[in-house]
């Protein structure tokens, strides 16, 4: 049925891109200090146009300087995860691979742990993060070279063996910080959250995040040819090794991006894929666009649910776990999908 309505590719990335903006501007609006959408899209819009000034500079300060930050975090965070999870799908042709396969997230939350617990700055616990989350993906991908066995269920074990390992430096990394100060930082920051991005996160972590996608997005097609399998894609001329390792390489930089901005958040590189696939198809030509906006738009969702919810803010993690799982569960009923 949904696939029917959006066979045409302008009606489908239209509705998309309108259900996104829509939810942006919303999202803008919600909040313990409410402002109303119609000030909020005229606060946005008087830094193009000249308008008269209706809203207070409570407003102004609360829209720009404290959620226009927060939600173009939550559109990167959310279409990176959902893209690094369909790409990741997509090369190893299997509907359960998520962004961490590789060991990143795991990586990632020790080097933030570790910043944390030498009372580093927000900017070096970023750096950290991605340091060793690309640190974890470069040992994964020496397991099979050392082994000689370059096969992707290798790899795959190889990621498996990297996020045990981390996982326990991480739980190390708890036991030594103190209850009082460290833990409760390293905890909030491995369950994820939106609240502390800044405009200079934005402008340090966004350009790069976004070559990074598009550059996944303008070979898309070739996950088409790749999906028919190793030795058909071959004979179509693609090289597999060079290919697999090009978009396991911008995954994993998306992954790492995302995990530096908002901390771990899981589900949404898993679920969302589907779901792309769902309203665009199998191809990826339009499953791959259409998965990276409602990534943004999921996370835009549970954010304002994590904002607005109690009086105290809620781990994403959390709520996307809430929400991920049931949905998860209609999903593979209405496909009946077998695994």
């Amino acid at each position: 049925m949904l696939k029917k309505i959006f066979e045409s590719d302008a009606v489908l990335f239209a509705a998309l891109a309108t259900a996104t903006f829509a939810l942006f501007v919303a999202g803008m609006a919600v909040g313990r200090f409410r402002v109303p959408v119609g000030e909020t899209a005229r606060i946005l819009a008087s830094g193009a146009v000249a308008l008269e000034r209706t809203w207070t500079p409570q407003m102004e300060n609360v829209v720009l300087k404290i959620r226009l930050p927060r939600l173009f975090g939550a559109l990167l965070v959310g279409g990176s995860l959902a893209l690094s999870g369909a790409a990741y799908q997509a090369v190893f042709k299997n509907p359960l691979v998520s962004p961490d396969l590789l060991g990143v997230s795991s990586g990632a939350c020790v080097g933030a742990s570790a910043a944390i617990l030498m009372h580093w700055g927000a900017l070096a616990i970023q750096l950290s993060a991605l340091f060793m989350g690309l640190i974890a993906v470069v040992v994964t991908t020496a397991i099979p070279r050392f082994f000689r066995n370059d096969t992707t269920p290798m790899l795959v074990l190889s990621g498996v063996i990297v996020t045990g390992f981390m996982t326990s430096l991480q739980g190390l990394l708890k036991y030594s910080a103190d209850p009082l100060d460290e833990l409760p930082s390293i905890v909030y920051w491995a369950m994820g959250s939106l609240g502390a991005i800044k405009a200079s996160d934005i402008r340090v972590m966004g350009p790069a995040i976004t070559l990074v996608m598009i550059a996944l997005v303008s070979i898309r097609w070739r996950l088409n040819l790749m999906s028919l399998g190793d030795s058909e894609a071959r004979s179509l001329g693609v090289d597999i090794k060079k290919m697999r390792g090009f978009v396991v390489f911008c995954a994993t930089l998306l992954t790492a991006g995302a995990v530096c901005m908002s901390g771990t958040i899981g589900w949404i590189g898993l679920v969302v894929p589907h779901f792309g696939r769902l309203l665009a198809g199998h191809d990826n030509k339009r499953a791959i666009p259409a998965s990276i906006l409602l990534g943004a738009s999921f996370t835009i969702i549970v954010d304002a649910f994590a904002r607005n919810l109690t009086g105290s803010e809620i781990p994403l993690s959390i709520l996307t776990g809430m929400i991920g799982t049931p949905l998860f569960i209609w999903l593979l009923f209405m496909q009946k999908t077998t695994i």
